[in-house]
C-alpha cells in the first residue's frame, strides 16, 4: 500500500471536503495519506472523475508509487494546465505545449 498525494488547484469545495475526510490535507490543496490501498484510491479517484465530469473546473493531479509504471510513479490528472507526461529512458518527463508564436492576424 503506497502512499497516495492529491493536489487540487482551483476546485470547488467539495474537494476539500471530500479529500479531507480520507486523507490529511498537509497545505491548502495538497492531500497525503501513507498506506491507501489500491482498491480505495480507485474509489476515491472515481469520484473526482465524477466530479469534475459534472463541473470541470481547476485541476487535480493524484500520484502514488506503481513500480510497474515507467519511472515508479503512477499518475491521474485532470484538468489544466495542458502537460504531457512521457516516459524516456525509464523515467518520466513533463512535455508542454508551446504557445503559437506566430504574431495574431
Amino acid at each position: 500500500m503506497p502512499m497516495v498525494v492529491v493536489i487540487t488547484r482551483d476546485v470547488e469545495g467539495r474537494y476539500r471536503g471530500f479529500l479531507g475526510s480520507v486523507m490529511l490535507e498537509l497545505s491548502a490543496g495538497v492531500y497525503a495519506h501513507p498506506r491507501m490501498s489500491a482498491g480505495v484510491r480507485t474509489r476515491v479517484w472515481a469520484v473526482l472523475a465524477d466530479w469534475y465530469g459534472q463541473l470541470g473546473r481547476g485541476s487535480i493531479v493524484m500520484t502514488w508509487a506503481d513500480s510497474a509504471s515507467h519511472g515508479g510513479l503512477g499518475l491521474s490528472s485532470l484538468g489544466e494546465p495542458p502537460k504531457d507526461i512521457v516516459a524516456h529512458d525509464a523515467m518520466l518527463l513533463v512535455r508542454r505545449r508551446l504557445a503559437d508564436s506566430r504574431p495574431p492576424t
